[in-house]
């Protein structure tokens, strides 16, 4: 194959970075605005047991990357390796409603995935893909790129439940964008039990200051893992 790759010119503004967008949840990005979708539904039905079916309407992508339509069973299954289940928006949608969240270690534990109830709901969800949400992952305008679905519950009495969500909540665009506060506590949280707090406070505080530090300080924006000798000593990377 051949690729060709576009590089900024000279004194051009580069503008890809404006093309990333924030994962507050430790899942594929597809799967960022359906798990706070699945909070918001999750806290709004009374029980769980009573649903029939879930249908989640979405795009091309995700439907064949992360939904039913790759067509693999793996997806479906409670013994399946923290990488296929983050590759599972069937899984990750009813762990996402029966905890009102989505954890980084906690959502994928081997328990977690096999619990029986957890497993009944999964099962009853599929994903279908619809052209206008394709149309939407696929759009260069960032007011009308999405990355979501529209949602469809059926309960055993023949009632519905439907709603949709376009970006995630903490997009840009989303209902609650992250600020650096926000990621400020996700850096905590994922250092959590890895870095002291000592440590972790050094480090952010050599961030906070990023324009000010000199090449030494530089050279310590990095962190020691508890456990690891040879960590903090090469930098960020």
């Amino acid at each position: 194959a051949r690729y060709t790759i576009p590089l900024p010119g000279k004194g051009e503004a580069k503008r890809a970075i404006l093309e990333t967008y924030t994962k507050e949840h430790s899942a594929e990005y597809q799967a960022q605005a359906l798990i706070d979708l699945a909070r918001k539904l999750g806290g709004q039905i009374e029980d769980l047991t009573k649903i029939k079916r879930i249908v989640i309407h979405t795009s091309h992508h995700t439907h064949n990357v992360i939904g039913t339509g790759a067509n693999d069973p793996q997806k479906m299954d409670p013994r399946a390796s923290r990488e296929t289940l983050d590759h599972s928006i069937m899984y990750i949608f009813a762990v996402a409603m029966q905890d009102q969240g989505w954890h980084h270690e906690h959502s994928y534990a081997p328990e977690r995935a096999g619990r029986p109830d957890t497993v009944e709901l999964w099962h009853k969800i599929e994903t279908t893909e619809d052209p206008e949400w394709t149309r939407r992952y696929h759009s260069i305008d960032p007011n009308e790129k999405a990355f979501g679905g529209r949602v469809e519950i059926e309960f055993e009495d023949g009632s519905t439940l439907t709603d949709e969500i376009a970006v995630a909540d903490a997009h840009p665009f989303g209902a609650r964008p992250f600020a650096r506060a926000n990621y400020i506590e996700k850096f905590k949280t994922l250092a959590e039990g890895i870095v002291s707090d000592s440590e972790q406070t050094r480090f952010l505080d050599l961030a906070e200051n990023l324009e000010s530090l000199d090449a030494k300080g530089v050279a310590e924006l990095s962190f020691v893992v508890d456990g690891l000798e040879h960590s903090g000593s090469k930098g960020i990377f």
